[in-house]
């Protein structure tokens, strides 16, 4: 497996509009693009910050993951996302080693990366997320 580089950090927030004047109007970073995924029931914002992206996490719906996350812990980091070239491989490369995958095989998310996620009682605490590019 390899890991290219961190792809992004998601960020769990209530609201995309009462966040962006913090990180446009104080960090002076641009949102570039903001889409929602409706499998995860989640609208997302993004934002350049050198060569890694940061994501802002928007519940659509009571019972997402992402609603469930905040109510449990907050606003906060929700997840960090390392780029890998072929996400299956590495998925099935983790699990080998006893990871416990909470996606078995990649699948779409935002942006049209390909994603898969590794369950956080596996990875120290970390919701770790893979990400592979279109491209590659």
């Amino acid at each position: 497996m390899e890991i290219t580089h961190i792809e992004h950090i998601g960020i769990a927030v209530k609201s995309i509009e009462e966040q962006l004047p913090y990180y446009e109007n104080i960090l002076g970073l641009k949102c570039y693009n903001i889409e929602t995924v409706e499998d995860q029931k989640v609208k997302t914002a993004f934002f350049m910050v050198g060569q890694t992206k940061i994501e802002l996490l928007e519940p659509t719906s009571e019972d997402s993951t992402v609603a469930k996350f905040i109510e449990k812990k907050g606003e906060g980091v929700h997840h960090i996302a390392y780029a890998t070239k072929n996400i299956n491989d590495a998925l099935k490369e983790v699990e080998s080693k006893g990871v416990k995958l909470i996606d078995k095989e990649g699948r779409a998310g935002a942006e049209g990366l390909t994603i898969g996620f590794l369950h956080p009682k596996s990875t120290g605490g970390v919701l770790t997320e893979f990400c592979e590019h279109p491209e590659k």
